[in-house]
Parts: structure tokens; sequence; C-alpha cells
């Protein structure tokens, strides 16, 4: 029997196979209903801003808009949207930069299905739901220094192979303007050279390959 008021959701995944079977988990409890699935943050705006759904459960790598992307839309139009993070991805960076654009939870697609939905009703009555394993990882992070948005587009630079001479030609700066970014990169990333930045951004979510 379902219930008079079950918790509205809105799926954000690129893959469809993904939002079938989160369709099918939460259809079946009495308390909850899926009103409208998106495949990329931009069709999530949409749709949130056509049903305005209690809850968003959001992927964060998608093409045309990302999850962090779209959550900070979403907010920016209904500063009370409730938005949970659901991904496979588990970098300090990415649970940093999703918590801070406003989302309530941040959950790995390998959780029980138990705590998945007691999560979701959880999010719904008001409260966050950080797993332990996720806190432990943000903990961490937080008392690191932030990379400076040049800096960002840098490292970026180096995690696709290029050099200080090419990076300075690309982003219109001095190759030795690039090699004082690089040297700030290492030591905020406490790392000793180019590729431990490149794999450390990899790792952490600061930098993504699309």
């Amino acid at each position: 029997m379902v219930e008079a008021n079950p918790i509205r959701l809105l799926i954000v995944d690129d893959h469809l196979v993904v939002r079938m079977g989160l369709r099918s988990m939460i259809d079946s409890q009495p308390d909850m209903e899926v009103v409208a699935e998106a495949a990329n943050g931009i069709e999530a705006i949409q749709l949130y801003r056509e049903h305005q759904p209690d809850l968003v459960l959001l992927d964060l790598r998608m093409p045309q808009l990302n999850g962090v992307e779209a959550t900070v839309a979403i907010r920016a139009q209904f500063p009370e949207a409730l938005i949970i993070v659901l991904t496979t991805y588990d970098g300090d960076e990415n649970i940093y930069r999703a918590l801070q654009a406003g989302a309530r939870a941040y959950l790995l697609k390998d959780i029980p299905r138990d705590e998945f939905l007691q999560a979701i009703r959880s999010v719904r009555s008001g409260q966050y739901c950080i797993p332990p394993a996720i806190g432990a990882r943000l903990a961490k992070r937080m008392p690191q220094e932030e990379l400076s948005t040049r800096e960002l587009e840098v490292l970026k630079r180096i995690v696709e192979g290029m050099s200080n001479k090419e990076i300075g030609s690309k982003l219109a700066i001095t190759e030795s303007t690039v090699k004082n970014h690089v040297n700030s990169i290492l030591s905020k990333l406490k790392v000793k050279d180019r590729t431990q930045a490149a794999t450390t951004a990899l790792r952490r979510g600061i930098v993504t390959l699309d």
C-alpha cells in the first residue's frame, strides 16, 4: 500500500541500467516514488524545475553538466533542494566539492540496499548522511590548501601531458609563470614531481579526464 505523501524523487544518471535499477528499488517502497529521470545535469535542472521533487539522486560524472555543477545550479534556484550524490567515485576532492555545493549526502553505489533507502529517508527528514568512510576522507581533505583557479588550469594541463612551454602557450602566460604555478601545486599537493601531481589529481578527483 502506497502512503498518502510518499517521498518524490528525481533520478539523475547517464546510465539507463542504473536508473532502471534505482527506479525498481525505490518504487518498491510504499513511502517513495520516482517522479522523473534525467540523463545529464541540464535535464536535471529542467526536470527539477518542472516537478520540484522532494529529493534528487544525482550522479557525479555526467555529460554536458556534471553533478557538482548541477547541484549548484539547482540550489541557486531552489535553495531548499535536497540532493544526494550517488557515485562510484570516492576521491576526497569529489566529496568536498559535492558537499560544498550543497549536497546533503554522499553515497557510493556499492552501498547496501537498506542503508541506501534509510539514507533517503534521513535526508528527507532534514539530516545529513555521510558514511564513516566518506567522513574520514573528507576530514583528511579539510586542512589542505586550496589550489587557485589558475593552478587548477595548470594542473589540468599537466594531467593532459603538456610541457611548461605548451601550458604557457595554451594559457597565454610565460613559461616562468607556469613554473611558479607548478612549484606551488607540488607544494600544496605535497608531491615531488609532475607525475605524482597528475596521479594525485586523478585519484582525489581534483581533475577528471573527459
